[in-house]
């Protein structure tokens, strides 16, 4: 009995392993989602570190999102209250590293939130409306309560079961 409960929860580990390292993708497939083509488009990246309160990016969902949206021709700009010293040195030139949230947001097409930091949790959908182009936010962290988001901007987050 031991060895098939083993089995199962390397079955179990190996599934969720496998749900995970898809995830940031699903992010960018959201964003298409919500503003069709990502070529040329602005795309506001929130969080890039691995987790809130650390410059931490080592396997960051935020690398693959980032490398995803700028293969599709997306111009990516990004923020972060921490990382923005790593991720200068992980993307170098590929991407605008903004100072505030506000100019990362400013003009863009769509927003993905990727780390759960404080300041992004006190976004209401109207500052979305007022900094954005186009105002369509992905969460990646399901920090907003879609229904305060409904009928004022375009969103999806993950995990919603569209």
């Amino acid at each position: 009995m031991n060895r098939l409960r083993s089995r199962s929860y390397a079955n179990l580990l190996r599934a969720v392993l496998e749900v995970n390292a898809i995830q940031p993708y699903r992010a960018v497939e959201l964003a298409r989602r919500l503003v069709g083509q990502l070529k040329d488009r602005r795309v506001a990246v929130l969080g890039l570190a691995f987790k809130p309160n650390t410059d931490d990016m080592r396997e960051a969902p935020s690398i693959k999102i980032v490398s995803k949206l700028l293969e599709e021709g997306a111009r990516g700009v990004v923020y972060d209250p921490k990382a923005l010293k790593n991720a200068r040195r992980i993307f170098g030139d590929s991407v605008e590293c903004a100072g505030s949230v506000e100019d990362c947001l400013k003009g863009a097409d769509c927003a993905i939130v990727v780390t759960e930091w404080d300041e992004f949790r006190r976004l209401r959908p109207d500052d979305f409306v007022r900094l954005m182009r186009s105002p369509a936010v992905v969460d990646g962290r399901r920090i907003y309560d879609p229904e305060e988001f409904k009928g004022k901007v375009k969103f999806a987050a993950i995990g919603l079961g569209e």
